[in-house]
């Protein structure tokens, strides 16, 4: 950072002198400082030497872009820089929270312009005004915005819109081509000058999203088709349809390989702007199909044939001029081309057709030479200028959106920059007034404005002097008497005009005023007009011929004759089409001249600009050989001057760029409120409920004031009140913006807390709603389970004890049979002994509880293993002693019951293989291995040498 030269210093003013001196000396003579400073306002002292010195430094650096308050200051670095303009540089600059931290750039005003569209504070129409000298860059400049809204406001959401976006963009950006093909030119200081004045207009909406374009054109310079000054070309699609056509097409054209054409001068020059692919392609994707394309081209082809077409003087007036010797063959291949009868077209060009006498009689009268170049260059103009309006309407209606599918919009105006040639006529004139226009709505919003706006609002302000050019809008369009209307005053007289006539007027009428010059040297009539930018001296010799602009009825008619598909659009036969016929006599009507017309124009333009917030971006020319890496001091120091750059940095670096009416700011900046303590505000505090309660609209200027005063008071940067409007700078801007986006982030941070803890809540409720729920229907399946159990046990008890009452039915009636069999028979023989007791206890507790042991032994669920044997002990009555102390016997040992049962009546097979109790001595038919049940445990259980 720079020291302050006017510091206040520590020693004597001597020394404090020295010290400035040196300061300044070392601000001067250091480069490497000057190429950090990104902006024009921190260089101190601003003087034109500093500024100058500022700028060299960065260009040679190839920093190329430069701040200058309001303005953006750009450099033509005379080649290319393709990292300079990547779509990663735009997204950069596009996804920056603040662009103006970054270096300068024109994506910088690019995405400064739409940010303010999608402002939710103030969304107003955007303009950007890009002005300069010719070969200062301005169409360069203009294309890349182009191509930086057509990538950042392209953002669509389905895929159908992706496609419609697409499609819009490519359109939009197919235009320049096609424009810069028809209506640009190589002139002395710019190969690729722009000859017409354009305004584009962005078409955004409500999303911000781009849905079309819409193009104005300004006063075609289309004298430029037949006649060119020394060193300079035609407009640049004449040598692409020279240089890029195919054989067959040259073939259909009449252009020859090597043909010369007297309006198509230095051929041979290359130039980057000479690609007829590239302009074929873009005319294909606005919607001109090949066959339309081929009838433009053609048309094109016969007008430089008809340049070719030169007359001789004819040594008898009454006859008309012949052609010369090799320019009949141009005559016939000219008509050809443009689909219009030979004989006719050389008739027309020959003879002029004069309406006299109240009958309105038609004489027919032989032109002079003069005249039959005259309309033959006013037939080539026509075709050419109805041509590009034809063209312009073909744009609009491929990129244009309908009416009400847009709200908002972003202008780039793209003019021709100041010209002085060393010979200027009307069309300099018009230029150099639309850039005097285009100063003053600078100096009109910038300077004037601001000052007297700080004046009125109140504000302590040392006002900037600066250069004023209405004196010089006064002598070319003022009233009653200006250059303009003295001018259209000539075209208005039925008199031929004389060029020193009109010099000798303009002097008288307009003697004393400034801006108004004689050169009393120059050879030839002329007068001088002090611009802005400097003097430029205009010849008067053809200036109320070229303000005419006049059309002979006779060529419109011959061109509504033509059998050309392309003509028959241009000039359509329509008998309610008044030509532009030549007054005469009393019934002599007012002629619009090119002057009116640009004028009218011009002030609507200007209408739209103060419609809209404007962006000026200052193009600077670094030399006029257009090479790299070369600073002419002279030649950019005659630019700053001419544009005021340096009282634009005073006022700009002193002044406050940002005004924001009292209603609007509270409206964006109430919340900031809430960066102050209750505590601290007084009587102006925020409600006792810490400021959440909502106000009522401020419709009173009290409330509104009040509510001012209180966010002023909790501001963290000082701000300026006018009486209507807050005043503020760029870096304020910011602060306040940060301020604000602070207390949203902490109100969506208690946003965002509650919502957390409603969400946490609700998810603590249903994590509870969802045990009880699974607690419910878990009590339930057990119940369920529980039900289904008793159910079974209650089944099973009670077949259990059907079963065990029918079995002991059963077992009571064999042994009462037994009994009745035994008291029957013979008594026991002596051999027989009774049973011992033990056996017979055992017999007992198997006929008794058999059942039971035989169910535990069977259970799938209780007790298991050893437990299981212990109860079947325990419902036995079995001693629990050594399993030895116990002895069973087995049938073949004792004799006795067999079974629980009785003998059946009938045979003992039939009673074994009934009862389920049975040793396997007692049935002769089942083996040992078959004893199963109750019996096959006491067996195993008492079986000697069981342990």
């Amino acid at each position: 950072m720079l020291q302050q030269v006017n510091g206040h210093g520590s020693g004597s003013a001597a020394h404090g002198g020295e010290s400035l001196r040196e300061d300044l000396q070392e601000f001067l003579g250091g480069e490497a400082p000057l190429q950090q400073l990104d902006d024009l306002t921190k260089v101190n002292p601003v003087t034109l030497e500093t500024v100058l010195r500022c700028l060299q430094a960065r260009y040679m650096a190839d920093t190329f872009y430069t701040n200058a308050g309001c303005t953006l200051v750009a450099m033509n670095p005379f080649k290319p820089v393709p990292q300079l303009y990547s779509p990663e540089l735009m997204q950069e600059y596009h996804a920056a929270s603040q662009p103006q931290t970054l270096k300068p750039h024109i994506f910088t005003v690019g995405e400064q312009t739409y940010r303010n569209v999608k402002s939710l504070m103030e969304p107003v129409n955007q303009s950007v005004v890009v002005s300069g000298e010719s070969g200062a860059g301005k169409t360069w400049t203009s294309r890349c915005l182009m191509k930086f809204y057509a990538v950042v406001a392209a953002s669509p959401t389905s895929w159908e819109s992706h496609k419609v976006a697409q499609r819009i963009e490519q359109r939009i950006l197919n235009s320049n081509p096609v424009m810069e093909a028809f209506g640009n030119a190589c002139t002395l200081r710019n190969n690729n000058s722009s000859r017409f004045g354009k305004f584009i207009q962005l078409q955004l909406n409500g999303a911000q999203q781009m849905t079309g374009a819409a193009v104005q054109t300004y006063l075609l310079e289309k004298t430029r088709v037949a006649c060119q000054a020394p060193s300079e070309r035609n407009f640049h699609i004449f040598y692409q349809i020279y240089k890029g056509a195919h054989a067959e097409e040259r073939v259909r054209w009449c252009l020859p390989e090597g043909a010369t054409f007297s309006w198509l001068p230095h051929p041979e020059r290359t130039l980057e702007e000479d690609c007829f692919e590239v302009t074929r392609e873009a005319m294909l994707h606005l919607g001109i199909d090949a066959p339309t394309q081929n009838n433009i081209f053609q048309a094109l082809a016969g007008l430089l044939h008809l340049g070719n077409t030169r007359f001789v003087d004819s040594g008898n007036e009454a006859q008309p001029c012949p052609l010369v010797d090799d320019a009949q063959c141009s005559v016939g291949t000219s008509a050809l081309l443009l689909g219009l009868p030979e004989d006719h077209l050389l008739e027309t060009l020959q003879i002029r057709t004069i309406r006299a006498g109240r009958g309105q009689q038609v004489f027919r009268k032989p032109c002079s030479r003069a005249e039959c170049d005259t309309r033959r260059d006013c037939l080539a103009k026509l075709v050419y200028a109805r041509l590009f309006d034809w063209l312009v309407s073909v744009i609009n209606s491929s990129i244009c959106a309908a009416p009400n599918s847009w709200t908002t919009f972003i202008g780039l105006l793209d003019v021709y920059g100041f010209e002085s040639f060393p010979n200027n006529s009307l069309e300099q004139l018009c230029i150099n007034y639309a850039n005097e226009k285009l100063q003053q709505h600078f100096v009109a919003h910038y300077l004037r404005a601001q000052q007297e706006e700080y004046a009125v609002e109140g504000l302590e302000w040392s006002f900037v002097s600066y250069q004023d050019n209405q004196p010089c809008l006064d002598l070319i369009e003022g009233s009653p008497v200006s250059i303009c209307s003295l001018i259209n005053e000539e075209c208005r007289l039925n008199r031929p005009s004389s060029a020193a006539q009109l010099q000798t007027r303009i002097e008288s009428a307009l003697t004393g005023r400034p801006c108004l010059g004689r050169d009393r040297l120059s050879p030839e009539p002329s007068f001088i007009v002090l611009h802005y930018a400097g003097p430029v001296r205009y010849r008067t010799a053809g200036l109320v011929e070229k303000n005419k602009d006049p059309v002979p009825p006779e060529l419109t008619r011959l061109l509504q004759q033509s059998q050309d598909p392309l003509l028959k659009v241009l000039f359509p036969a329509d008998p309610k089409e008044k030509s532009q016929e030549e007054p005469s006599g009393q019934n002599r009507a007012p002629v619009l001249t090119v002057v009116s017309k640009f004028k009218a124009s011009l002030e609507q333009l200007l209408q739209v600009l103060h419609g809209t917030t404007p962006h000026y971006i200052r193009c600077i020319k670094p030399n006029s050989q257009a090479q790299a890496q070369i600073f002419h001091r002279e030649e950019v120091l005659s630019q700053l001057e001419a544009c005021g750059l340096v009282e634009t940095i005073h006022i700009s670096a002193a002044g406050f760029p940002i005004r924001v009416s009292h209603r609007s700011f509270v409206e964006r900046y109430k919340l900031l409120r809430r960066l102050r303590p209750a505590t601290t505000l007084g009587g102006h505090g925020l409600c006792p409920d810490g400021g959440r309660s909502e106000r009522p609209p401020c419709t009173e200027p009290a409330t509104l004031r009040g509510l001012l005063q209180e966010i002023l008071h909790a501001l963290p940067a000082p701000l300026h009140c006018g009486r209507t409007k807050v005043f503020m700078t760029n870096s304020t801007l910011e602060l306040l913006e940060c301020a604000r986006a602070q207390v949203l982030e902490q109100c969506a941070r208690h946003i965002q807390r509650g919502w957390r803890r409603h969400r946490c809540r609700t998810q603590a409720r249903q994590r509870r709603a969802a045990v009880l729920i699974q607690a419910a229907v878990r009590s339930w399946l057990a119940r369920k389970h529980v039900r289904r159990l008793h159910a079974a046990a209650t089944v099973i008890k009670r077949a259990w004890r059907e079963w065990r009452i029918r079995m002991a039915f059963l077992a009571s009636e064999e042994l009462d049979g037994v009994e009745e069999k035994h008291s029957s028979q013979a008594p026991c023989s002596p051999s027989s002994s009774p049973l011992p007791l033990a056996q017979t206890r055992l017999q007992g507790a198997i006929t008794r509880l058999w059942p039971l042991g035989l169910a535990l032994a069977n259970a799938a669920v209780g007790v298991h293993g050893f437990q299981r044997k212990l109860v079947v002990f325990a419902c036995l009555q079995l001693p629990v002693g050594s399993p030895r102390s116990c002895t069973i016997q087995t049938a073949q040992e004792q004799a006795g019951v067999l079974s629980i049962r009785a003998l059946p009546q009938g045979s003992i097979r039939f009673h074994c293989r009934k009862s389920p109790l049975r040793y396997a001595d007692t049935c002769p038919g089942p083996s040992p291995d078959s004893v199963t049940g109750l019996n096959q445990i006491l067996l195993e259980r008492h079986r000697p040498g069981h342990v």
